[in-house]
């Protein structure tokens, strides 16, 4: 199915990205959007991203397909917002990192004449805002379709067929399992980073500037994943709190176990560990989801733009 018209509610990172990599596929679809602040509109009506609208419910009259690009914790409130006026067998996905959540929020409010089919490209930076978006976003990133049971076979082959134009790899998982795997995968990774950057901020005060002038290759990868947005994360953590907690328990355990290791001078464990670990970072290569250039080289920066 070639959509016709795409919303997009929301305009940062993912929103004008999805804007982007949609021209650049030649997709004919009439692309409209909202965000919350009049800012955002305005620099996104700037950058030609879509036709901006004043509301999410303006934004989504008429579209074939509607792509929630707000927090998780926004989605419910948008969801009771564009519900009355959805077109009768449109889609409505979303790009939160969290599913659970999402559909506890979203699939309450939905008309039953609309396919909700939600979703999670595996894909950004740590910058947002409309102006941040490039259309190689998506290029050879997973993007994870969590079907509803029940969930029309067509409508879903549709969502497809638009994520793999965009430059992504599909694939469809579970809700509670994805929520599971994103834990271990991302958000835990970036509660993480949140607090060694915390760490080391409490340890600058005492230091003066030495933590931000020395800053070694480890601390600046930290520091680039705690720069992401917080009032996205907020969401995210308050959204996934079991399977966070959960995969934190088995963190703090593998911790102690390292830092007994330290503690006791056993090299042996330490070599052990980390050859082990060494090996993930790998098969993250082999699986062309990284490479040695900051951002995949796909930013305007790192491509030399």
């Amino acid at each position: 199915m070639a959509f016709e018209q795409v919303a997009l509610i929301g305009l940062g990172l993912i929103a004008s990205s999805i804007s982007h990599a949609m021209r650049r596929a030649g997709m004919p679809a009439r692309i409209t959007g909202h965000a919350r602040s009049a800012g955002t509109r305005a620099e996104a009506a700037r950058l030609g991203l879509c036709e901006v609208r004043e509301t999410a419910a303006e934004a989504a009259r008429g579209a074939d397909l509607v792509i929630l690009c707000v927090p998780v914790g926004a989605m419910e409130a948008v969801a009771r917002e564009i519900a009355p006026v959805l077109k009768a067998g449109a889609i409505v996905t979303d790009v939160g990192s969290v599913k659970g959540g999402v559909i506890a929020a979203v699939a309450p409010h939905l008309p039953e004449t609309v396919r909700f089919i939600p979703g999670h490209p595996l894909a950004g930076t740590e910058h947002s805002g409309p102006a941040s978006g490039f259309a190689e976003l998506f290029d050879n990133r997973w993007c994870l379709l969590t079907p509803l049971p029940g969930t029309d076979p067509g409508a879903l082959a549709d969502l497809l067929g638009f994520w793999t134009a965009l430059g992504a790899r599909v694939d469809t998982m579970e809700p509670e399992h994805h929520d599971l795997v994103l834990a271990v995968t991302s958000h835990v990774p970036h509660l993480i980073a949140y607090t060694m950057v915390g760490v080391a901020d409490d340890l600058r005060r005492v230091t003066a500037s030495e933590v931000i002038n020395y800053s070694a290759a480890g601390f600046r990868d930290f520091t680039r994943i705690a720069a992401s947005d917080p009032v996205m994360w907020r969401d995210v953590f308050l959204n996934n709190r079991e399977a966070t907690l959960d995969i934190l328990g088995r963190f703090t355990e593998e911790l102690f176990a390292l830092q007994r290791a330290v503690r006791t001078g056993d090299g042996a464990h330490l070599q052990e560990y980390f050859t082990r670990t060494r090996a993930i970072r790998r098969g993250i290569i082999e699986a062309g989801q990284d490479t040695s250039v900051p951002d995949f080289g796909r930013t305007p920066a790192a491509r030399g733009h």
